[in-house]
């Protein structure tokens, strides 16, 4: 004879009251905390202007700006960079729900902040170096500059000749036109609504073709005057292409080999932190150095003592510029590789041109023969380990259109990143 057993069955129809308390939630150390607790350190007055639900004018309350840009860093830190990803974690996700706190976020709300707030970020990333430095966790003594390449949203189906740009033009803009006959005829409320989003959208992508005509010109502009200068390799390259979804992002090779739509992000480090990051649309490094250290000496007050970069991202007028406008800087960049075979008249006439080379190359080059020179530049290859840290939370492809909101997300990843580099020193030293 069995015995019965006596169980609790589960019992899904029964209403319950669920007390909650989100501060319970998370234990006392977790990165969530340390999120919030950057995020209530800066200076937010300027997203608290914006807001136009005031005392004497009526409106609904805005969502406090803190809680948004605190959901992105930690998002970005969670290696999210999706709104509606975020939005939907917010209702399930302790860490999320506990950030927002009962502060309504959905994703038409967290996408707009992330777009709008580049000039912002811009200014925080400031904030937080600013403090960084006076803490003594970031020296400007050595500074090295490297560019990483990362995958674009727009994808290869979306790239186009000039003929196929065309056709698309013709057949978008005759979409425009009947969208618009359809709704200017009588229709209810509900039909008018859904054509009226349909023509917003046609003629979002007919404004997206138009500028990605424009690329087209400037792209085939570009190969004419390189093939003035190097006719035989440009005519064995393809004709230019353009992205529809993305017109300013380019074609690049990526470091597998295999070419897709990217952009070549620009980062400067400095012990372990970002200085700063700039997304551009040069597939090489050459001359953007200059501009990076213009930056830094915004962001920081001051340039760097010591300058490492690759050698393509470092060109002699660049030395020299650098030279003229910050005495103190030295450039450790390795010079360009000498041909082993060269004629006698090609030799004279390198031997001339480094005699009438600045003074600042002369010194560039002899420092960069001595053994410091080379153990200083050896160095450079440490910023690989942000990028890397960056790659490892997301940052090997990006989840938006245009260099205005790459730019965002960007700057989000430099101020994540700083934000968890300088906890984890500053748990070393405690």
């Amino acid at each position: 004879m069995s015995l019965g057993i006596r169980l609790l069955l589960p019992n899904r129809m029964q209403l319950r009251w669920d007390t909650i308390n989100l501060d319970s939630q998370l234990p006392p150390d977790h990165r969530a905390r340390l999120v919030w607790a950057f995020v209530e350190t800066l200076d937010l007055s300027e997203l608290h202007a914006r807001i136009k639900a005031r005392d004497d004018l009526p409106g609904r309350p805005a969502a406090e700006p803190a809680v948004l840009l605190a959901l992105w860093l930690y998002a970005t830190l969670d290696g999210v960079g999706s709104a509606r990803a975020i939005e939907r974690l917010c209702e399930h996700h302790a860490a999320y729900r506990w950030l927002a706190g009962g502060v309504p976020a959905n994703h038409d709300m967290l996408s707009e902040f992330r777009r709008d707030s580049g000039a912002l970020l811009d200014q925080l990333l400031t904030q937080s170096l600013t403090a960084l430095i006076a803490e003594g966790l970031i020296s400007l003594e050595e500074l090295a500059i490297d560019g990483t390449k990362v995958r674009a949203r727009a994808g290869h189906n979306s790239l186009a000749g000039r003929e196929r740009l065309d056709r698309i033009e013709t057949t978008v803009a005759e979409r425009v036109a009947t969208l618009k006959s359809e709704l200017d005829h009588d229709a209810g409320a509900d039909e008018r609504k859904r054509q009226a989003r349909s023509l917003r959208a046609a003629e979002e992508r007919a404004s997206r073709i138009m500028r990605a005509k424009q690329r087209l010109a400037e792209r085939e502009q570009e190969k004419l005057e390189r093939a003035r200068r190097h006719a035989k390799e440009e005519a064995k390259k393809s004709a230019p292409s353009v992205s529809t979804s993305d017109p300013e992002v380019r074609q690049m090779r990526m470091a597998d080999g295999a070419t897709h739509p990217a952009w070549n992000v620009q980062v400067a480090t400095a012990t372990g932190f970002v200085v700063t990051i700039e997304p551009t649309d040069r597939r090489n490094d050459s001359g953007l150095a200059v501009e990076l250290v213009a930056q830094i000496e915004l962001r920081c007050g001051e340039a760097p003592k010591r300058l490492l970069a690759d050698a393509t991202a470092m060109t002699l007028d660049d030395i020299a510029g650098l030279a003229e406008r910050c005495p103190d800087l030295q450039v450790y960049s390795p010079p360009a590789k000498r041909r082993d075979t060269i004629t006698p008249a090609a030799e004279r006439n390198r031997r001339s041109q480094l005699k009438h080379e600045p003074q600042a190359v002369k010194d560039w080059r002899g420092r960069m023969a001595s053994e410091e020179g080379k153990a200083a530049y050896r160095r450079r290859k440490l910023t690989e380990h942000a990028h890397a840290k960056m790659k490892n939370r997301g940052f090997g492809r990006m989840p938006v259109h245009g260099i205005a909101k790459v730019r965002s997300v960007c700057l989000l990843h430099a101020i994540a990143h700083n934000l968890l580099h300088a906890h984890g020193l500053r748990s070393a030293a405690a």
